[in-house]
């Protein structure tokens, strides 16, 4: 009994705990329907009170942009190049004899410069003294033998005219002799064999002194040519003993060392490289195409080369050290064209520079080795506009100002130089060109800027 009584419990409290659970699941419901419905009411009363904005005008876009007026121009073109300075003249020295090195200049290396008529070195003399007083003696002694000769010929010339005389009296002894004995009957015939030999001796004497006289000519003549060689023997022995020393030829820089005192040198053997400062060069290769319409030539109706270039006008050029351009500035000139390369296409052009002192700004001086930027001036460009190079685009295209409106143009353009592009077609004077850098811009779109002031052209050819 007291276990149902249990059970029932049991059962009333589940079913009070369900009933329970039912209450606060609908009071819940209720409550988030409430709260819905108050929000909407709420979002309703909200939307009611707004007012829908009122119209304006929206203005297009505009491009604000910088604008140039341009005119025509005559623009003077430069050529520019760049070639490596070098010394117009630069010699190698070797020795001309061969000897003991004797005597070497104290400045004498490489980097320092030697005065000309300095003394570079000088090699041992000894030997060529001797050689030079041997041939000098060998000359004397031909010289005195010369002069010998001649007395000789002289005192033999007089001798014949006495060798003569002598036998002309012999011969008249001797016919008279015989004409004594012969009709007068004088006399015997030993005073006559007597007589004759007589003349023959004396006949023999002339004979001998005119045979002589003849041969002395020759013997001079072979004594002067002996002279000459001894005299030649003697130039030579006296150029070598020259040649044991070397001169600078100029203001030498010595470039390149490879003598020393105590050394045996021979000739043919580069002991010095020397180099000429004073006097420099720049070979600048420039396009074959800018050589052809830019570069100077002087006029067709001055003579020229038959199958050559022209000669260049000798303009002024500014060259300029890569390294430092702002500080080491000179000036040369257009001197001649070099060569041409088939293989580059480029035309090679020498500028000459005579001053090399340092620039205005105490740079450095221009030297060989320098490699060089040069700036050639050309011919002139006529009627032709000049634009920032940034404004013409790869294909030949730029950007003005019609009115209000972008538009795309196209010009030609004839040059390019530095910053700045000039063209000679597809522009008018007076017009508007855009200057600013712009990407891909809509042609036609509105543009702002300011107007230039100085957009008439004659009013600024005449100023």
């Amino acid at each position: 009994m007291s276990q149902n009584n249990n059970n029932q419990d049991d059962l009333s409290v589940i079913v009070s705990e369900q009933m329970s659970g039912k209450r606060k699941f609908i009071t819940r419901t209720i409550l988030c329907a409430i709260i819905i419905v108050l929000g909407l009411a709420a979002w309703r009363g909200l939307a009611a009170l707004r007012h829908p904005p009122k119209p304006t005008d929206i203005p297009p876009p505009r491009l604000k942009v910088e604008v140039q007026a341009v005119c025509p121009e005559t623009v003077p073109v430069t050529i520019n190049g760049y070639g490596e300075v070098k010394a117009l003249d630069s010699i190698a020295l070797t020795p001309k004899v061969a000897g003991e090195v004797v005597y070497l200049h104290p400045d004498l290396e490489v980097g320092n410069v030697i005065p000309e008529g300095d003394l570079l070195y000088r090699i041992d003399q000894r030997d060529y003294l001797a050689t030079v007083k041997q041939a000098q003696a060998q000359v004397d002694r031909l010289e005195v033998t010369i002069n010998l000769l001649k007395r000789q010929f002289e005192q033999s010339q007089t001798r014949l005219e006495t060798a003569k005389r002598t036998r002309d009296i012999a011969l008249e002894e001797f016919k008279r002799d015989v004409e004594l004995l012969e009709k007068k009957d004088v006399g015997s015939q030993s005073t006559v064999n007597m007589s004759e030999i007589n003349y023959q001796r004396a006949h023999d004497a002339f004979e001998q002194v005119d045979q002589a006289i003849e041969l002395f000519p020759l013997r001079i003549r072979e004594a002067e040519i002996g002279l000459q060689a001894a005299q030649a023997a003697l130039e030579m022995a006296s150029l070598n003993l020259e040649r044991t020393e070397a001169f600078a030829p100029f203001d030498a820089r010595i470039q390149h060392k490879q003598i020393e005192v105590g050394q045996a040198v021979a000739p043919g053997v580069i002991v010095l490289l020397l180099a000429n400062d004073s006097c420099l060069e720049l070979s600048v290769p420039i396009d074959s195409h800018d050589a052809r319409q830019w570069l100077p030539f002087r006029t067709p109706d001055q003579p020229g080369p038959l199958n050559w270039f022209r000669e260049l006008e000798p303009l002024t050029c500014k060259i300029r050290w890569t390294e430092d351009p702002d500080n080491c500035e000179w000036t040369g000139h257009l001197h001649r064209v070099e060569k041409f390369d088939q293989m580059t296409r480029t035309v090679t052009v020498a500028v000459r520079i005579e001053n090399t002192e340092r620039g205005p700004h105490a740079g450095l001086p221009l030297v060989e080795g320098m490699f060089c930027s040069v700036d050639i001036p050309g011919k002139s460009i006529h009627d032709v506009f000049r634009l920032p190079r940034w404004t013409v685009s790869f294909d030949g295209f730029t950007y003005v100002a019609d009115g209000n409106r972008l538009r795309r143009r196209a010009v030609n353009a004839v040059r390019t130089q530095g910053e700045e592009t000039f063209v000679d077609e597809g522009l008018s004077p007076g017009e508007l060109v855009v200057i600013t850098r712009l990407v891909d811009p809509l042609p036609g779109i509105l543009l702002e800027y300011e107007t230039p002031e100085d957009i008439d052209c004659e009013s600024r050819t005449r100023q």
